[in-house]
């Protein structure tokens, strides 16, 4: 694995001051910053990014498949209506590990249903920010065993 792609949907440009109380304090910009430095350490490239257009996502979800290149994607609210990102899963052949800040097993019901699960490889939610980073040392830690 010589990139990730770590791609946010909409209103997580909003994270350290929309509702903290759900989503922790860490801004986006803080993620990142995290994530960046355990990649550097593991010689891997890190793309990152946020856009409150489902069209974008799809695009770089796309992109990511046709290059063979791991997502780590927090939907946002995106998780629970677009067929399109699942469709763009499903056919670029894109490994994706869906990820949440919060447990929307334990939020409002609408919340509990998500069409990128079934074609993602995996899914890490409600431990805050640290979601991402479990979600790149799954990323490594089977990179790591394909290599073997």
């Amino acid at each position: 694995m010589n990139v990730v792609h770590v791609l946010n949907g909409p209103n997580l440009n909003l994270l350290g001051t929309r509702e903290p109380g759900t989503y922790g304090t860490l801004t986006l910009a803080d993620i990142e910053a995290r994530l960046a430095a355990r990649c550097q350490a593991g010689g891997i490239s890190l793309l990152f990014r946020q856009s409150n257009h489902e069209g974008d996502l799809v695009t770089w979800i796309q992109e990511a498949g046709a290059a063979g290149e791991p997502v780590i994607l927090n939907a946002g609210a995106y998780t629970h209506t677009s067929i399109a990102l699942r469709d763009a899963i499903a056919g670029s052949g894109a490994k994706v590990i869906e990820v949440h800040l919060s447990n929307v097993h334990a939020r409002e019901d609408f919340r509990h249903r998500s069409t990128i699960s079934a074609v993602a490889a995996g899914v890490i939610l409600g431990f805050g920010a640290l979601s991402y980073d479990l979600a790149l040392e799954a990323l490594i830690a089977q990179s790591k065993k394909t290599k073997s």
